[in-house]
């Protein structure tokens, strides 16, 4: 046994030990939240039981032995599923096992473990039973050290009660992708002992024949003790010279003694009883997994051609994800009431329309619909339907039915406005100042719009209009991103807060400069509420009518600033080349197109010139260095 990290847990909120079930649970039952290596768990089932106690005269097993067969027959079933702290306590432990046992569910949404996982489990839940029997028996013939690394140091004291368990059977399945194509789920019994303050993972092996027994490497243990008022949480391997790291579903020791237990002992003080809600309770995990990873093959490729400017990997994968969940949603749904055909959609608010795409290429007829057309539509085929909105052009009731269909539209806008809504009868609202109908003269039928009415009806008031101080979208979307500003309005507030962030050192105002010899003044930080309180009043209310104001500014102007946690800092780009983050395809293209095609502010203004030498910096140091930009032609947008 060793004890591969321990850490102090500081709880000044009295949350132990209930806190510290509850990072169990999130451990137990969402191991993907701290393992990105998994793409969730299953919980098969939970059984009550009670842990034997070592018999005199074991018999020596050989150190490579499992420890007891799945078929075998154990003498007694176990009792009904029931949580940790449901039995009855023992004296002087009633409230600590109850509030622990209340405590262990703060991560919920799982459900009952015996009822996960129906119609997935290739172990059915009842022969837990028999495994646990037959578990319990070779630990009672002949395992006295793995019976007490399973007791735990307290059941020392308590040498002839039993503890009573929960024992939970789990199968952990790990994410599959090229870098590990043939990962298979892999089953656990886990043990916990409230009362010890315990909870130990024991892996399970299938042999030819079937049998499944519990095999005794990668057998570790979170364990609670508290010492002198003050608590620690332990993670401990049974026999460390066994432990065989595969990676995936049994990382290093190392990484359980450091990130995991980091992790843990942080889970044990946080307060939050809704935190890690499961957003796949609805599917089977493992038909997701394969599915997420068959349609990131098979759409990775957009990535590379991502023509927008926004983060390719991240909308890509996103609604790779998206569009796995509704597949394998929609197919259960298929299953369940029996249908043949696939399910139709729409997409209100599709932006690059790659959700859409996907699923329609996956054979669900849909639609998206946007306000305006994104330069990746083009890229999709005819067969991804994609709508710069709708437009209604006839009416599906007769025109002696507009007042009855006014009234009703009434209705439900006051009943999305809270406001109180009138019976029908009741309801007598003159027609809005908008168009009326006529309908002389048209041979096809259709309705038109006559617009000399609404103009003669203006005088009707506010109130008895549907949305009193409604105004349409215009047509023409004005850029509120600070984009649009005046340039010397936007140097001017540059070199304003860079000469509040360099304590006030003066800059240049536009002639080159070169490195002193002193160190690079890299200035302090503030917060934005600081910065905009030394800007003029006039400089502010120009800035409140922008999106994001004062932040959004300077964000754009990344060259210069940083804005981290709302504190302004001046950019250092030594720090930039020492993260070497790798960058998709189309980024690397954008910044080699970018390259020397701007002036860098630091070698014209900064009173140190630039940071970096004149061939690593990406901007122009003088003129003579200023490339022309490479701009592509843009496609005019298809109306």
């Amino acid at each position: 046994m060793a004890e591969v990290g321990r850490a102090a847990v500081r709880d000044p909120g009295a949350l132990l030990p209930g806190g510290f079930w509850a990072a169990v649970a999130v451990w137990l039952e969402r191991p993907q939240v701290a393992n990105k290596r998994l793409c969730g768990v299953r919980l098969e089932a939970r059984r009550s039981v009670a842990l034997p106690r070592a018999a005199a005269g074991p018999r020596p097993r050989s150190p490579g032995e499992g420890l007891g067969p799945g078929q075998t027959t154990g003498p007694a079933r176990g009792t009904a599923i029931r949580g940790p702290g449901e039995s009855q306590p023992r004296h002087g432990q009633r409230e600590n096992r109850r509030e622990a046992a209340a405590a262990a569910r703060l991560a919920g949404g799982s459900g009952p473990a015996g009822e996960a996982g129906v119609g997935e489990s290739e172990f059915p839940a009842s022969d837990l039973d028999s495994l646990w029997d037959a578990f319990s028996q070779s630990l009672d013939g002949g395992h006295p050290e793995l019976l007490a690394f399973l007791s735990g140091p307290a059941a020392a004291s308590q040498p002839e009660a039993p503890s009573e368990l929960a024992v939970v059977l789990r199968t952990l399945i790990p994410k599959t992708g090229p870098r590990c194509p043939l990962a298979v789920p892999r089953r656990e019994l886990v043990v916990q002992d409230v009362l010890n303050g315990t909870v130990t993972f024991l892996p399970l092996e299938e042999d030819d024949g079937g049998n499944v027994k519990v095999e005794t490497s990668n057998v570790y243990q979170i364990r609670l003790s508290q010492s002198q008022e003050e608590w620690f949480i332990s993670i401990l391997i049974f026999c460390p010279e066994r432990w065989h790291s595969d990676g995936i579903v049994y990382p290093q020791p190392a990484w359980l003694g450091e990130e995991l237990l980091a992790r843990l002992a942080r889970w044990s003080v946080e307060s939050k009883k809704s935190g890690f809600k499961s957003t796949l309770s609805l599917i089977s995990i493992i038909k997701y997994s394969k599915t997420y990873q068959m349609l990131k093959e098979k759409y990775k490729d957009m990535v590379k051609v991502w023509p927008e400017v926004t983060d390719p990997e991240k909308f890509v994968y996103e609604d790779v994800a998206i569009a796995a969940y509704l597949l394998i949603l929609w197919e259960e749904e298929r299953a369940e009431l029996g249908l043949t055909a696939k399910q139709s959609f729409i997409d209100l608010g599709c932006g690059n329309g790659l959700l859409v795409h996907i699923l329609s290429t996956e054979g669900h007829p849909g639609r998206g619909i946007d306000v305006r057309r994104r330069k990746i539509w083009d890229m999709y085929g005819p067969q991804t339907c994609l709508e710069v909105c709708l437009i209604g052009k006839s009416r599906t009731y007769p025109p002696a039915g507009e007042v009855s269909m006014d009234e009703q539209r009434t209705q439900y806008i006051n009943s999305r406005r809270g406001r109180p809504v009138s019976p029908p009868s009741e309801v007598s609202v003159p027609l809005p100042p908008r168009a009326t109908v006529g309908h002389a003269g048209h041979p096809d039928g259709h309705q038109t719009l006559d617009t000399g009415a609404a103009t003669g009806r203006a005088e009707i008031r506010a109130d008895q209009l549907w949305l009193s101080g409604f105004q349409p979208r215009e047509k023409a979307e004005r850029v509120r991103n600070c984009a649009t500003l005046p340039r010397d309005f936007i140097d001017q507030v540059v070199l304003q807060v860079a000469h509040l962030l360099l304590n006030g050192e003066q800059l240049n105002t536009g002639s080159s400069s070169s490195s002193s010899s002193k160190a690079w003044n890299r200035g302090g930080s503030l917060s934005l509420a600081e910065v905009a309180h030394e800007l003029a009043g006039e400089t502010l209310q120009r800035l409140k009518r922008e999106c994001g104001g004062l932040q959004t500014l300077l964000r754009n102007n990344h060259q210069v600033f940083e804005v981290v946690n709302g504190r302004v800092h001046i950019r250092d780009w030594r720090e930039k080349k020492l993260q070497r983050q790798p960058h998709s395809e189309a980024k690397r293209r954008l910044c080699s197109e970018a390259f020397k095609t701007r002036m860098c502010w630091f070698y014209s203004h900064h009173p140190d010139g630039c940071v970096l030498p004149s061939d690593s910096c990406p901007f122009a140091h003088g003129p003579a260095e200023l490339r022309p930009p490479q701009t592509p032609k843009r496609k005019k947008p298809v109306l």
